[in-house]
C-alpha cells in the first residue's frame, strides 16, 4: 500500500466512546485494520491516517494532528522508530507505541530507551487499548507538569524582578529621604533649643515630639539603607579567616562589651569564602544582639563552627533572655520587634540583614531558644566545590 488512507472522525455525542486521532505507520493493510478494530472494540471512536514512508508521515503529522502514533518496527523502506526523530524535529509531544509482529526483549527495551512509550505485539492486540489509554494519560499528566513548571518559573522570574524593583526602591527612597529628613531634624532641634520655655508647655511638648520623631525616622532610614545595600555592591569573595573577622568585631563592640562585661569564647572557627564586610556585619549583629538582650548575668557568648558535608555550620550561643519558639521565624523579618523601644533600642532590622547575607551565599539561618534560657543562632556557609575543604571531605 502507498500514500495515505484517511477515515473521517465521528462527532462525539452523549454516551459515545472517546474520540482518538491516530497515525499508523504500517505497510500491511490487513494489520492496520486489525489494529483499528482492536481500538474501536468497546474503547475508541478512531479517526486514523495510515502511512508507510517518511514523506507521507511528515505530511500526515502536520495535517492530521494525531494524539497517538502506532508504528510497525520494520517497513520495506523505513523503520517505525525513525518516526520519533520526525516528531522531535517538529517539536511535538506525541506518544509513539511500537506495534510489531515480532520484537525481541532486547529490541523492545532499546525502543523504550530511544523514546517509545510502549510496545505491543500484533498477536496480543487485546492489550492495545489499555496501552493507548495509559500513554494518553501519561501525556496529559506530563503536559500538566510542564505547564506547572512553566507557571512556577514565570512566577519565580516575576518575583525576582519584583524583589529587585523593591530593593532598588528601598535604596533610592532611603538614600534620597536622608537630606530632607536631616533638615527637619536639624530645624526641630533648633526650635527646641531656641524657644524651650519661651512658649507654653504644650508647645515645648509638641516640639519635643517632632524632634524625637525626626531623629527616630533618621535611624530607621539608615537601617533601611543598610538592609538594601546588602548585595548591591558585594565585594570580591576571598578566603577569610573567621578568627580575624571576629577579632575586628570585638574591637567594634569593645565599648558595649566593657559596659556589659560580655565575654566572647571562640572555638574552631574556619576560613570561608565570603565578602569580608558582610561576614563582619553578620557576626557583629548576632553578637551585638546577645549583648543587648542579656539577662541579669554578664553575657557569655560562644562562637563556634563545625564542618558538615558541603558547608560550615556556625553557632552563636548566649545566656541571654531567650526567645519564645513561636517567634523563632518572625525575628528574621524586617522591622519585627518583640520588645518595646523603651525596653530595648533598635528597629528590628539586624537579624533581617543577617538572613539576607547568609541566603546570598546559599546558606540558611535559624534560632533555637527558650525564654530565660539563652539563644543559639545557627547559620550555614556553603563550601565551594573546588576548595581544599570540600576535596578533603570526599
Amino acid at each position: 500500500m502507498s500514500g495515505a488512507a484517511t477515515q473521517p472522525a465521528k462527532q462525539p455525542s452523549a454516551g459515545t466512546k472517546p474520540q482518538l486521532r491516530a497515525l499508523l505507520v504500517e505497510d500491511n493493510q490487513l494489520d492496520a485494520e486489525l489494529v483499528l478494530r482492536a481500538l474501536r472494540k468497546n474503547d475508541f471512536e478512531v479517526s486514523a491516517v495510515i502511512v508507510q514512508d517518511e514523506a507521507a508521515f511528515v505530511k500526515a503529522l502536520l495535517a492530521h494532528c494525531p494524539e497517538i502514533v502506532l508504528a510497525d518496527y520494520n517497513l520495506p523502506g523505513w523503520k517505525g522508530m525513525e518516526a520519533l526523530n520526525v516528531i522531535r524535529r517538529q517539536g511535538l509531544d506525541i506518544p509513539l507505541i511500537v506495534v510489531s509482529g515480532a520484537l525481541g526483549d532486547v529490541t523492545a527495551v532499546e525502543c523504550i530507551k530511544q523514546g517509545a512509550t510502549d510496545y505491543v505485539l500484533k498477536d496480543g492486540l487485546a492489550r492495545l487499548p489499555e496501552v493507548v489509554r495509559r500513554a494518553l494519560r501519561e501525556k496529559h499528566e506530563h503536559g500538566l507538569r510542564q505547564q506547572a513548571e512553566k507557571d512556577l518559573a514565570k512566577k519565580a522570574d516575576e518575583l525576582a524582578r519584583s524583589n529587585a524593583d523593591l530593593e532598588q526602591f528601598a535604596y533610592v527612597a532611603s538614600h534620597d529621604l536622608q537630606e530632607p529628613l536631616r533638615m527637619v531634624a536639624a530645624y526641630t532641634q533648633l526650635l527646641s533649643e531656641r524657644y524651650r520655655g519661651k512658649l507654653d508647655g504644650d508647645a515645648d511638648k509638641f516640639i519635643g515630639y517632632a524632634s524625637e520623631g525626626a531623629l527616630r525616622m533618621q535611624v530607621l532610614i539608615q537601617d533601611l539603607l543598610a538592609f538594601s545595600r546588602v548585595g548591591r555592591k558585594e565585594g570580591a569573595l576571598t578566603n577569610l579567616d573567621c578568627k580575624e573577622v571576629l577579632q575586628e568585631v570585638r574591637q567594634t563592640l569593645a565599648a558595649a562589651m566593657q559596659e556589659s562585661g560580655a565575654v566572647i569564647i571562640p572555638s574552631n572557627l574556619p576560613s570561608v569564602w565570603a565578602d569580608r564586610t558582610q561576614m563582619a556585619q553578620l557576626f557583629q549583629n548576632l553578637i551585638g544582639n546577645a549583648i543587648k538582650f542579656r539577662g541579669k548575668e554578664a553575657p557569655v557568648i560562644s562562637v563556634q563552627a563545625e564542618k558538615e558535608n558541603d558547608h560550615w555550620l556556625f553557632r552563636v550561643a548566649d545566656n541571654g533572655i531567650g526567645i519564645a519558639p513561636e517567634y523563632a521565624e518572625n525575628i528574621f523579618v524586617v522591622f519585627q520587634r518583640l520588645h518595646a523601644r523603651t525596653e530595648y533600642p533598635g528597629n528590628g532590622i539586624g537579624l533581617a540583614i543577617c538572613k539576607k547575607i547568609v541566603e546570598r551565599y546559599g546558606g540558611r539561618i535559624w534560632v533555637e531558644s527558650q525564654p530565660g534560657s539563652g539563644s543559639t543562632f545557627k547559620f550555614t556557609i556553603p563550601i565551594p566545590v573546588s576548595t581544599p575543604e570540600r576535596e578533603a571531605g570526599k
